[in-house]
This record gives structure tokens, C-alpha cells and sequence, in this order.
């Protein structure tokens, strides 16, 4: 509890939580969809920043999670508990088959598998359009809540127990070695661990929140579409915050998400504009502030 990172997390969960008492649901809406994302930046953070694998398709395994509890809600009648349960196991489930072979490989193929794997997922999805809602989308007949404050503190409590998990997870032994892995797997081998497996281990776990944060995000929602799941465009940007939050933090990877959702939302009368000075800002901190928001306070602070 001597670290600062964990006082700075405490701190920014307190004023996080007092915002409903002052702000519209407006804001809040926004919030909430920027903490299910922050969870998708912070999963992805522990497989790149730690295992030193490049995920480019966050988004497979956010849709994954997403259209198995949706499809489950719509067609089954399944409860949302359930549903999101079942969402978290076909993630890790494809997931796992999507990583044995594809950890098999090194330099950017890795990569590359993962970004086809989000195409293909959103191929499948509009070619059966009949049974998955295709692009329109499908509509859900349960909601986690029809109250902007509810469905804010539902989000927050997920990050934050979602957050510390894995920040736990990162500094663990497991970490330790997932870390040692990304730098040098050579090394790491010739020490007797088994990298492979303890890269399917953090990929599994990223497979893990990221489902469950597809699943929480729909049900909020109300229906699973494409342009909020599976898009090409959401896997970027929390590929994006998770860079701006900072490199193995974990924690700075919510900072990121939150970032990207406010500037967006502030130069909304710019138009088409706002796209391009919100990406211009976010390659201007990785240029200047390798080390990300977070990383970069740590390091001006000393680390503890």
C-alpha cells in the first residue's frame, strides 16, 4: 500500500465515485462507456506490456464475449449473470484456440493472426445477419438498468475490482515472469520457466476480462453491434489508451481510455476535425512520453 501508483488508483476511484453526485447523465453515459473499454486497455496491457505480445485485435476477444452472451439473452432467455458468464468462457475458449497456434510465432505474425481473427469474427457476423443482427445490430430483451447512475456505479465497481486484479496479477511472481519472458524468452527459458505456457496463461486472462467487459458493455446498451464490439476502430483505440496510460501499469491503461472518450466528447463541434486532433494529441504523448501518462508521473515522482 506504500506505492504510489496504488494511492494515485485510490484516489482517482474516490472522485470517480463522487461524480454522479454532481454531473448529468450525459457525462455519466460517457464514463460508463469508457470504464468497459479502460478493462479491454488494462487486459491487453498485461499480454503486450508483460508477455511482450502485440494483440492487434483487443476487439475478437471483446466480441467474442459479447455476441455469446448476447445471442444467449435474445435467443435463450438466458439471465444476465449467466450470460455474461457464458460470454467469459467463448472468449477464453477462442481465445485459447487462436493462441496456441498463433504464440507458436514471433515478430509481427502474431499480430498480424490476431487482426485477421477480428475480420473474419466481423465476416461472420454479417454473413449470418439473420441470427446475429449483422451491422443493424441485435437487440436485447434485459438491461443492466434503465438509471444512468446505476449503470455508472455497475461500470465503476467492474473497472475497479477488474483494475486491481490485474495490477495484482502484474506484480505477482506470474508477472514477474511474464515480464522476463517479454524481454528476453531465451533467457527465460534457459531459467527454467515455461514461457509458452505462461504466455497462454496471460493471453487467457486477457480473453477473461475483455469477454466480460463485452458483455457488461451490451447489456448496458441494450443490443451487440458491430461498431461497438468487433470494430477495427475500437481495437485501435484501446490499443491507443492503454500506450497513453502507460506501458506495464495496468492502471494507466483506465487513465488512457478515459482520456480518449473525454478529449473526443470536448471536440465534438469540430466535427470530422475532432478525429484528427484527438489522434495528433495521442502520437504526440507517445513521441514525447514514451513512457505514457502514468509511467511518465511515476518516473518524474521516483518510484517507490
Amino acid at each position: 500500500m506504500k506505492s504510489r501508483i496504488i494511492w494515485l488508483a485510490l484516489l482517482v476511484v474516490v472522485i470517480l465515485a463522487a461524480l454522479p453526485f454532481g454531473v448529468s447523465g450525459y457525462i455519466l453515459g460517457l464514463l460508463t462507456l469508457a470504464f468497459y473499454y479502460a478493462v479491454c486497455a488494462m487486459a491487453w496491457d498485461l499480454l503486450f506490456g508483460f508477455a511482450g505480445e502485440v494483440n492487434f485485435g483487443p476487439s475478437f476477444l471483446m466480441g467474442l464475449g459479447a455476441y455469446a452472451a448476447a445471442l444467449l439473452n435474445h435467443y435463450a432467455g438466458w439471465p444476465i449473470p449467466a450470460c455474461l458468464a457464458a460470454g467469459a468462457v467463448a472468449s477464453v475458449v477462442g481465445g485459447v484456440i487462436l493462441a496456441i497456434p498463433a504464440l507458436r510465432l514471433s515478430g509481427p505474425y502474431f499480430g498480424l493472426i490476431t487482426l485477421v481473427a477480428v475480420l473474419l469474427l466481423q465476416n461472420v457476423i454479417t454473413l449470418f445477419a439473420g441470427f446475429t443482427g449483422g451491422e443493424i445490430g441485435l437487440d436485447l430483451p434485459d438491461v443492466l438498468s434503465i438509471d444512468d447512475s446505476t449503470n455508472y456505479w455497475y461500470a465503476l465497481a467492474f473497472m475497479t475490482v477488474s483494475g486491481a486484479l490485474l495490477f495484482g496479477l502484474s506484480r505477482s511472481t506470474v508477472g514477474l515472469i511474464l515480464q522476463a519472458s517479454g524481454q528476453d524468452a531465451i533467457e527465460a527459458a534457459a531459467l527454467g520457466f515455461n514461457v509458452a505456457k505462461h504466455k497462454l496463461a496471460a493471453f487467457c486472462v486477457s480473453a477473461l476480462f475483455s469477454g466480460l467487459a463485452g458483455g457488461m458493455l451490451i447489456f448496458y446498451m441494450g443490443t451487440a453491434s458491430v461498431g461497438t464490439t468487433v470494430d477495427i476502430g475500437i481495437g485501435v483505440q484501446i490499443i491507443i489508451a492503454a500506450v497513453l496510460g502507460g506501458r506495464r501499469t495496468i492502471l494507466g491503461a483506465a487513465l488512457g481510455s478515459i482520456f480518449l472518450i473525454a478529449a473526443g466528447e470536448l471536440l465534438r463541434p469540430l466535427g470530422q476535425l475532432s478525429t484528427f486532433v484527438v489522434s495528433a494529441v495521442a502520437l504526440l504523448a507517445i513521441l514525447f512520453f514514451p513512457g505514457g501518462f502514468l509511467g511518465s508521473a511515476l518516473a518524474a515522482g521516483g518510484r517507490e
